[in-house]
């Protein structure tokens, strides 16, 4: 196929296709085409449906090159428009929409959104995928949005600490110290939802609390949003624990990925556990995250399919 911008603005041009033509190359691994430009001529080559999603983007791209397009422009809307399938299974003002820091944040892909949707409508969520679906940072968001409406009064981050055996102990400084290594996925998800300074006021108050699994036991967590990250590497009883600590008033969102458990070999998850106990359960919620969810970088979906296809032909 042959896109031609007639009359157009070498600026422009130039912003579209970026540095060294970094944009078209990032088009062409995500949608596995070709693109060969000469002036303001694109040639694009590749399977027929890829090659219009090519298109609709150098269009909507070129529109948008009045500005430099920076690289998480381009790889959210190559996310976008690879999803844009399933997406399209509801109208987008059916997407729900969180108040945080980042205007107008709602999900990229309809699980996603049904995602959001639970954990909006729902005391307790669990959010299964694999990594880059987005399970952590839709959690926190959520809880953002549910402090800045005052449906909540504090949040709790939770995280087993597997790979030190929950012996704390052995890790230098305070409890903060000790358990910020497991954390650092949730604070970062934090500072960009809320603003660093934001963020550390919270933690300096103690509106938002970090809570080691290890010492949860004996608590009730009123008016309080609980996420509990990496799930899949609490025991059945870490889990059930867990979930009995919630209180009046209160949310809690499960987030974990099965198959990333590190927990020591023939220990069964407390994630996987719950997802069979609790599946039937009124008022409790589980999202199952695709491999077409993932939302990071357009290669990541295909690093994850390769795995699973090597592992399937190791089963064979």
């Amino acid at each position: 196929m042959q896109i031609t911008f007639p009359d157009a603005d070498n600026h422009r041009l130039a912003n579209l296709c970026g540095v060294l033509d970094e944009n078209l190359r990032q088009i062409e691994t995500a949608l596995n085409v070709n693109i060969a430009r000469r002036g303001e001529v694109f040639n694009v080559t590749g399977p027929d449906r890829q090659v219009e999603q090519a298109e609709r983007l150098l269009r909507d791209f070129y529109q948008r090159a009045r500005r430099a397009l920076d690289i998480d422009d381009i790889q959210l809307a190559l996310v976008e428009v690879t999803h844009k399938p399933v997406a399209e299974a509801g109208p987008e003002s059916d997407m729900p929409v969180l108040m945080t820091r980042r205007t107008g944040l709602h999900g990229r892909t309809a699980r996603q959104n049904q995602y959001i949707r639970q954990i909006q409508e729902h005391d307790i969520t669990f959010g299964i995928g694999p990594a880059g679906t987005g399970k952590t940072y839709l959690a926190v968001a959520g809880a953002v949005d549910a402090l800045e409406r005052d449906l909540v009064k504090r949040i709790v981050l939770v995280r087993p600490a597997v790979e030190a055996g929950e012996r704390l102990g052995f890790l230098p400084g305070d409890l903060i110290q000790k358990v910020d290594p497991y954390l650092r996925p949730l604070y970062d998800a934090l500072y960009d939802l809320m603003g660093f300074d934001k963020a550390t006021r919270q933690f300096e108050k103690a509106v938002i609390e970090i809570a080691p699994l290890a010492f949860m036991r004996g608590r009730t967590l009123n008016h309080a949003f609980i996420i509990l990250d990496e799930a899949q590497n609490t025991t059945p009883e870490q889990m059930k624990m867990f979930l009995t600590r919630i209180g009046f008033g209160s949310k809690a969102v499960v987030t974990g990925d099965v198959t990333q458990i590190d927990l020591a070999r023939g220990q069964q998850s407390g994630l996987i556990e719950a997802r069979l106990v609790l599946k039937e359960v009124r008022g409790i919620a589980f999202t199952e995250f695709q491999n077409d969810d993932v939302v990071r970088h357009p290669l990541v979906a295909r690093i994850i399919d390769a795995y699973d296809a090597y592992g399937k032909r190791a089963e064979a």
